[in-house]
């Protein structure tokens, strides 16, 4: 049995930057375990499985898988899925399109060349003293900024936002990984763990995710679902419509821009993220 499969740059300006994604095709006959050892096999952030396509009501079916597990939702998963979907498999190349994954159905459209998707509601869960943070990382009391909170929010995947107050403490971060492994398991509401660390400088919006994976820390280049947690964070917090880029993936030489564009109606969060994605091979695997 052979699958066809994508290989694509998303949240990238151009190729062999932003975060790496492989998407198989005709992935119905697959078991959960077959899934997870392709994804193991290729070690990419992601990967994901197309298990059922409807052309005729332009919308597909798709579960997302890291090395290590499968995923609710993932943000440049998605994105990259779309574009490959719009672009190299649906014939009428349609600009709108609709995406299943387990936590839902996801509106993704497409206005030249970025792709867009819809985020479900956000849930924010609870928030931190710095000081936590104190114990595990290289940061001083003075490199956060203090106008916000730490706390952890989900829209779909969770991941514990943590505002920095400039562009130079993002960038000297250093974590220990043990203590931060106590940290998140102690502390975080769901099964997804991550930090996300974010500052503003020169009207420029910078962010690091970082995870533990495998037992070692790991750094994504560019995390559509971090991003749209981050989005719902700053129009709670920050302002009630935003439209900015936010620049990830700079500190693993992967840049990456994923284009935010929210706005908060009352308790209605209308969070969107864009992003390019950039066509790097197409093949087939043997299973």
């Amino acid at each position: 049995m052979t699958l066809p499969f994508y290989i694509v740059d998303v949240f990238a300006e151009k190729k062999y930057a932003g975060n790496q994604l492989a998407v198989f095709l005709d992935a119905d006959e697959l078991s959960t375990e077959e899934m997870q050892k392709i994804a193991r096999e290729i070690y990419f952030a992601e990967s994901t499985f197309i298990t059922k396509i409807q052309p005729e009501k332009n919308s597909a079916t798709i579960r997302i898988f890291t090395a290590e597990y499968e995923m609710q939702f993932a943000g440049h998963p998605v994105i990259g899925t779309s574009w490959v979907l719009m672009n190299k498999i649906f014939e009428n190349q349609p600009q709108n399109i609709n995406l299943s994954v387990p936590i839902g159905e996801i509106p993704v459209h497409q206005s030249g060349d970025l792709v867009w998707l819809q985020a479900a509601q956000p849930q924010f869960f609870e928030v931190f003293s710095k000081e936590d943070f104190l114990s595990f990382s290289n940061l001083t009391s003075a490199d956060f900024d203090n106008d916000f909170q730490i706390q952890e929010v989900s829209t779909g995947s969770a991941f514990v936002i943590v505002p920095l107050k400039n562009k130079k403490a993002l960038e000297h971060l250093i974590l220990d990984k043990t203590i931060m492994k106590e940290w998140l398991l102690a502390n975080c509401k769901t099964n997804h763990r991550a930090l996300y660390f974010y500052c503003f400088e020169n009207a420029k919006l910078y962010s690091r995710m970082i995870y533990i994976k495998n037992n070692q820390l790991e750094e994504d280049a560019a995390t559509g679902s971090a991003s749209t947690c981050l989005q719902a964070y700053l129009l709670k917090y920050h302002s009630e419509e935003i439209k900015i880029t936010n620049h990830q993936g700079d500190f693993v030489n992967r840049p990456s821009q994923i284009y935010f564009d929210g706005k908060l109606s009352e308790t209605n969060f209308d969070i969107k993220i864009g992003g390019k994605t950039q066509f790097i091979a197409k093949g087939e695997w043997e299973v």
